[in-house]
């Protein structure tokens, strides 16, 4: 849950970045031990990164700011100016990272259509990969994203992975993977986060959306890629001194946070059962794999903006999406009871639309 503008507690479906840090990560954070990260003299620092490399498979790591800090970070280290990168029409490095790769490292974009489960086929994003012709930019690099946030929260599965990091392997580029929500894939996919990208060559996996860390991401990958993305991270603006502060509930949320977030799958399936219920709302819950649920409101006598409205009136938390689609994100701390509360308020929301539109009025915000 959270705090609205008005002090009212509500339940909070917009995405799980508005998680809180837990009681044990803000005791963490007081009683961090801390140096200089620059310096690489930060020891909680260091511990968060070889944990995660640890968990992840990987030689090295490192802590940066964001997501998409992480993921810039990366391509940078792998790409040079002019090179080019495939990756899907709907990857978040495509859609929502201000085209940082291009504005910053001159690196292009290949996109490939985003199947419906998140992938991309294999088969067009080998013809997507450039020959060696001086017409062309070089492709230097295959990024997939793992969960796949736009197709619903797809987990890519194991097998999948594994061709993906074959077919960039086979044309001499690397496989990069927008982790965000990984944790949440592997979890779905009752697989470890190592296996799940063992032939990938670098991942970034974010702490502080299901896990609940306030702020953070994690790169990793060999250790000479993790010396460049060193050097990335700093010409990026992120070098951070006593980042241990912040770090110390990294290492709580991957230590505490990771299991736990099969719950958050159970009550996006709850809420997307009883979404399925309702009039005029369109949603499959069968492909509901992680914690994002999207739906389509298909009514006329609503729109989005307007249900988003009348659902905030009712302590409910969501945005629109575009169009008539909608998402819903659940994170901890919800339970399966607030999934049962938000719903009663989209039938109390959409019951006043349908009696606006027979003539009694109704205001929406």
């Amino acid at each position: 849950m959270t705090t609205n503008s008005n002090s009212i507690t509500a339940i909070d479906l917009r995405s799980d970045t508005v998680t809180k840090p837990t009681p044990a990560m803000r005791q963490a954070m007081f009683e961090a031990e801390v140096g200089d990260d620059v310096y690489g003299e930060d020891p909680t620092v260091n511990r968060l990164e070889a944990m995660v490399a640890e968990l992840l498979g990987k030689e090295a790591a490192l802590y940066v700011s964001s997501g998409t800090q992480g993921n810039l970070v990366a391509v940078l280290a792998h790409c040079g100016r002019g090179d080019e990168i495939v990756l899907g029409d709907k990857a978040h490095i495509f859609r929502s990272e201000q085209a940082g790769a291009a504005a910053l490292g001159g690196i292009s974009f290949h996109t490939v259509p985003n199947q419906p489960d998140g992938t991309l086929d294999l088969a067009q994003a080998a013809q997507a990969i450039r020959p060696d012709n001086e017409h062309f930019p070089i492709t230097t690099l295959l990024c997939l994203e793992n969960t796949q946030n736009s197709c619903g929260g797809r987990a890519l599965p194991v097998a999948y992975m594994d061709a993906a990091g074959d077919l960039a392997h086979e044309h001499g580029i690397k496989l990069h993977v927008d982790g965000a929500r990984l944790w949440n894939a592997a979890v779905a996919l009752n697989t470890s986060p190592k296996r799940l990208l063992q032939n990938a060559d670098t991942v970034s996996v974010c702490l502080s959306k299901g896990l609940s860390a306030p702020v953070g991401s994690v790169v990793a990958g060999s250790a000479e890629f993790i010396r460049k993305a060193r050097r990335m991270r700093k010409v990026a603006g992120g070098g951070m001194r006593q980042a241990g502060m912040i770090a110390a509930a990294g290492v709580v949320a991957v230590s505490e946070m990771i299991e736990r977030l099969a719950d958050d799958h159970a009550n996006a399936k709850v809420l997307a059962q009883g979404l399925s219920a309702l009039d005029g709302i369109e949603v499959n819950a069968d492909e509901i794999e992680t914690n994002i649920v999207y739906f389509d409101l298909m009514r006329d006598d609503i729109t989005p903006a307007q249900l988003s409205n009348a659902l905030k009136e009712r302590g409910v938390l969501l945005n629109p999406s575009g169009g008539t689609r909608m998402r819903a994100v659940t994170h901890h701390p919800l339970t399966e009871a607030d999934m049962h509360t938000a719903l009663d308020a989209f039938k109390d929301a959409l019951a006043n639309a349908a009696q606006t539109a027979n003539g009694k009025a109704y205001v929406y915000g």
